[in-house]
C-alpha cells in the first residue's frame, strides 16, 4: 500500500483529481456567477448594482446578519462555556442538539419558526395583544439567522475552552485576582479567537440564508426583504444580470469574511 501511496503516477493522478473535482464544484458556478452579471455589459451590471431596491436588501441583511452575529457571539460562547466546564443531567443530550441546524434543512427551521412564532400560535398571540408581531417582520428574520447559524461560535470556542491550561486560572488565582479580572485576562483572551471566527463563520452564513427566512419575512422591499429573496425573485422575473449582480455583492463579502478568517487562524499558529 505505502508503495503505491509513493509512486508518481498514482500521486499525480490523485492530486488532479482532487483538484478537478474542486474546480467544477466551485470554481466553475462562481465564475459563472461573475460571467452572467457581466455578459449583457458593464452598462447593465451598473445598472442592477444601482437598483435602489437591490441596495436596500443588501443593506437590511447586513444589518440583520450583524444582530445576529452579535446574539450568536454572546450566547454562544455562554452555551460552549456551559458545556465545557459543568456538568449536568442532558449535557451530552444538549451537545448533540448543538448540531440540530446543520442536520435539519432550513425549510424546515423557517416552518418552527413560524408555528412557534405564527400569528396563530401562544406566542405570536402574546405578541399581537402587547402591539408588535414577529413574523413576516425584521424579529423574525434575525431569530431565522440565529438558529441556522447557532452552532458555528459554539464549535469555535469549544475546542479553546477544552485546551485552556487551568494551572493559568489558578495562578490567578493565587495571587489574589478577582474571578471577573481573571476572566477578563486568562480565560477571554483564549477564547477570543474562537469567538471571532465563529462570529465571521455565523455572519457569512447568514448573509446567504435563504430557506428559513423565506417563509418568515415579508418581503417587503426595504422593510423584511433581504439580499437572498431579492436574489430569487429575480430568478423567478427572468432577470439573472440583476440576481447574479446582488449575489456578487455576497460573495464578495464572503471571500473578505474567509481570507481574514484565514489570517487571524495564521496569526494565532505563528503565536
Amino acid at each position: 500500500m505505502n508503495s503505491l501511496l509513493r509512486h508518481k503516477g498514482w500521486t499525480w493522478g490523485f492530486r488532479s483529481t482532487i483538484l478537478l473535482y474542486f474546480v467544477i464544484l466551485i470554481v466553475l458556478p462562481i465564475l459563472g456567477v461573475y460571467y452572467n452579471s457581466f455578459s449583457l455589459g458593464f452598462g447593465s451590471f451598473a445598472e442592477a448594482i444601482s437598483d435602489p431596491i437591490a441596495w436596500k436588501s443588501v443593506f437590511l441583511t447586513l444589518k440583520l446578519a450583524v444582530i445576529a452575529t452579535v446574539i450568536n457571539v454572546v450566547l454562544g460562547t455562554m452555551i460552549a462555556w456551559v458545556l465545557i466546564r459543568y456538568q449536568f443531567p442532558g449535557k451530552s443530550l444538549l451537545n448533540s442538539l448543538v448540531d440540530l441546524p446543520f442536520a435539519l434543512p432550513t425549510a424546515v427551521g423557517g416552518l418552527m419558526i413560524l408555528l412557534l412564532l405564527g400569528p396563530g400560535s401562544l406566542i405570536g398571540g402574546l405578541a399581537e395583544a402587547l402591539g408588535f408581531e414577529i413574523v413576516f417582520h425584521q424579529p423574525a428574520i434575525v431569530i431565522a439567522m440565529v438558529f441556522v447559524t447557532f452552532p458555528f461560535v459554539i464549535r469555535a470556542v469549544q475546542p479553546l475552552l477544552e485546551e485552556l491550561d487551568p494551572s493559568e486560572e489558578e495562578a490567578a488565582y493565587t495571587m489574589g485576582a478577582k474571578s471577573s479580572r481573571v476572566f477578563r485576562q486568562v480565560i477571554l483572551p483564549s477564547m477570543a479567537p474562537g469567538m471571532i471566527s465563529g462570529g465571521m463563520l455565523a455572519f457569512s452564513r447568514a448573509l446567504a440564508e435563504f430557506g428559513a427566512v423565506v417563509l418568515v419575512a415579508g418581503n417587503i422591499p426595504g422593510r423584511t426583504l433581504v439580499s437572498s429573496v431579492f436574489i430569487f425573485g429575480e430568478v423567478e422575473s427572468d432577470n439573472p444580470v440583476g440576481a447574479a449582480a446582488v449575489s456578487i455583492i455576497l460573495l464578495t463579502l464572503s471571500f473578505l469574511i474567509l481570507w481574514m478568517i484565514n489570517l487571524l487562524q495564521m496569526r494565532g499558529r505563528r503565536s
